[in-house]
């Protein structure tokens, strides 16, 4: 198993949770990783990126200001924290990893697939 997210659950609106995406060491360096999600009847979308090293994170819209990606080296482990969370934040997520080093909002650019961890945000 190349990328194994965790993390998801039940949570209220206005709640936190962090979503945990560990990776093998191979996977993990030198790539971009990233978040998506997909909410039921919809199409897969972008959440967030962060680049290996210094390069830098992106975000969609709709959550910016609200969530932050982060990456534990150490760890091969990067990490979505989620506050201020909205129903219509309710989707599987996914975590992936990049094809280059650079983050990307193309889901087409990433290489490796979690299996996704299911976020509900009840009202």
């Amino acid at each position: 198993v190349q990328l194994q997210a965790s993390g998801g659950g039940l949570v209220q609106a206005g709640g936190s949770l962090r979503l945990s995406c560990a990776a093998s060491r191979r996977t993990f360096s030198n790539n971009a990783m990233g978040w998506f999600r997909q909410a039921p009847g919809k199409e897969r979308e972008f959440v967030a990126t962060k680049g290996w090293g210094d390069l830098g994170s992106s975000y969609a819209n709709s959550v910016k200001g609200r969530f932050t990606i982060s990456r534990d080296i150490a760890r091969n482990t990067v990490y979505l924290q989620m506050n201020s969370l909205k129903p219509e934040d309710t989707a599987v997520y996914y975590c992936a990893a990049a094809r280059s080093s650079s983050g990307t909002v193309v889901a087409e650019n990433y290489r490796y697939w979690g299996q996704g961890t299911l976020v509900t945000v009840s009202s």
